[in-house]
């Protein structure tokens, strides 16, 4: 039986992955999504864990209708996962969990069927990335895979008998996952995290011939990571090429996967413009007709570099020397950094602008390292214009 709020497109799906957020305090959860509503995003997937039920029923289902309920009046709306794949516990996949699931997933599902909030849900994130799929014994893994498939299954028509309007997805781990489970699903929904145009295009060809066959829509529920050569820009350029909604790893950046996911710190500072720029439709010009910028057009390179030579310049005499001072110094460097970084001529993961505003924070800084800085500047600003 097809859900009768599924649609036959999802591509206005602008989403963020969101961690388990439904013990997150309301007004940090506002803080964050308002982050992300800046960016036009309106949707967020998250985490369910089958423990934290365990331990507290009904704090669970209560911090889950209200994280929904706050997202929602912020302007998204909500793809919850009932189970997740990555570090699975195979029990769950036995038939004396059945009871237990289902009575979890019973109670999930009637607290949330009804939330205009909810946009579908997520039966399981990544089935087969984990060690029981993953380091299988090659003479097991038949086996294995369909004890997966048929726990899918089961959960997939349970939650349809209990919530008929509301679709379901499975977010696959790849797309050769999608077959054995797509007639149970109202979306198909798959996760590419490869590395270039030719990769990412062949997920997505496969994906949409499985979509065509059974007459599907899809969407791509988890992309972005930069330790993956799987930029955002590249992802996200990719999705729209292919009229796909989609759900970026992560909204914030944290934790376990903060060095290479996420777009937005706590304080609302973002990590890398070309992240914010993707998330709004801007792609960088990577063809023949991108300018280089020339960070001296107007002569401020060389006035940087006098300014440098002029703060690290050392008056002397016999018994006596005279340096500028600590801020003197820094100022020169934060005019040099600014023209480094606004030309393109440093790398960004540790600008020289966060090297100054350190220096800025301590009470009594090292002289010789803000020396160093500046000369350094200097060095860059003059081998990136050329100049003598």
């Amino acid at each position: 039986m097809k859900a009768t709020k599924t649609k036959d497109d999802y591509s206005f799906i602008r989403g963020v992955c969101y961690g388990l957020p439904y013990f997150t305090p309301v007004e940090q959860v506002k803080r964050e999504l308002g982050y992300g509503k800046r960016l036009n995003l309106n949707s967020t997937r998250i985490w369910l864990a089958y423990e934290h039920y365990k331990e507290n029923p009904q704090k669970f289902i209560d911090g889950l209708v209200t994280y929904v309920r706050t997202a929602y009046e912020v302007g998204f709306t909500t793809m919850p996962i009932l189970f997740n794949g990555n570090g699975l516990n195979p029990d769950i996949l036995e038939p004396e969990f059945y009871e237990d699931g289902e009575k979890y997933v019973t109670d999930v599902v009637n607290a949330l069927k009804d939330e205009p909030g909810l946009i579908m849900w997520d039966v399981m994130n990544e089935p087969s990335c984990n060690d029981y799929i993953m380091k299988s014994p090659e003479e097991e893994k038949e086996m294995r895979l369909e004890k997966m498939w048929a726990f899918l299954r089961h959960y997939s028509r349970f939650v349809k008998s209990i919530d008929k309007d509301n679709p379901i997805t499975i977010g696959h781990t790849f797309a050769w996952d999608i077959e054995p489970t797509v007639e149970e699903v109202d979306v198909i929904s798959v996760h590419d995290y490869f590395c270039t145009h030719k990769e990412v295009a062949g997920t997505y060809e496969s994906v949409k011939a499985v979509a065509d066959k059974y007459n599907k829509p899809f969407i791509n529920s988890e992309m972005g990571c930069l330790g993956r050569a799987n930029p955002y820009d590249l992802a996200i350029e990719m999705c729209e090429k292919y009229n796909a909604g989609w759900y970026v790893f992560e909204l914030m950046i944290g934790g376990y996967w903060g060095d290479i996911h996420g777009i937005f710190y706590p304080d609302g500072t973002i990590r890398d413009g070309y992240i914010v720029a993707a998330l709004m439709g801007f792609h960088m010009n990577r063809k023949e007709t991108a300018i280089k910028t020339n960070a001296n057009k107007e002569g401020y390179a060389e006035r940087g570099i006098k300014m440098l030579r002029a703060a690290l310049e050392e008056k002397t005499e016999v018994f006596k020397a005279e340096r500028k001072s600590v801020e003197e110094i820094l100022e020169a460097c934060e005019f040099c950094a600014n023209l480094l970084e606004g030309c393109q001529l440093v790398p960004m993961y540790e600008p020289p602008t966060l090297k100054i505003n350190r220096f800025r924070n301590q009470e009594n800084p090292d002289m010789v390292e803000i020396r160093k800085l500046a000369y350094e500047l200097a060095r860059l600003l003059k081998d990136n214009c050329q100049l003598i």
